[in-house]
């Protein structure tokens, strides 16, 4: 097919499209309830909008991290069959860089919503919020982020200043334009 009509048998789709998977004719499916969209919707953005309540400490979080991370992580986050969560703190900028919460992840707040999410493996959601507090303040103690005594919560969680925090700001491609 030639580039110009592509082009418009694209434009055709992208505008029709909506009136096709609007359409009632159809009558599949059925709005979600209040209560399906609030169990759906548990993401964290990085200012902590979304965080749930709770707390865990450092202690609390070693406990719950040999229970159902050590596995994969390693007893203290790096030597596990997993990604590596300790270390690398200053490497961003060498030839070979060590990526680790420690280091590259922006927002200690990311953490939280992925541990919530996606982990364990073997088990995703499967941790309470008071835990996944916790293994959070585990991990950013183990990175030398917080102290060892540090109890992390909806409100002190956000304010935790990640190594890496001003690392994923590109510079303008384009300086010229505004």
């Amino acid at each position: 097919m030639r580039p110009d009509r592509l082009a418009l048998v694209a434009a055709f789709l992208l505008l029709a499209a909506p009136a096709f998977a609007q359409s009632p004719k159809y009558h599949l499916g059925r709005s979600p309830t209040a209560a399906e969209i609030s169990a759906w919707n548990i993401d964290v953005l990085p200012d902590g909008r979304g965080l749930p309540p709770g707390h865990g400490s450092v202690a609390e979080g070693r406990a719950v991290f040999a229970d159902n991370c050590a596995a994969c992580h390693g007893d203290k986050g790096q030597n596990g069959a997993a990604d590596r969560l300790v270390g690398g703190i200053g490497t961003l900028s060498q030839h070979n860089p060590v990526r680790t919460v420690g280091s590259y992840w922006p927002y200690a707040t990311t953490l939280f919503d992925f541990i919530h999410r996606a982990m364990p493996f073997t088990a995703p959601e499967s941790l309470s919020p008071d835990q996944v507090y916790a293994v959070v303040a585990y991990l950013l103690s183990l990175n030398g982020i917080v102290p060892d005594n540090a109890v992390l919560d909806a409100n002190s969680l956000p304010k935790v200043v990640m190594p890496n925090r001003n690392g994923f700001v590109a510079a303008n491609p384009k300086p010229d334009l505004p």
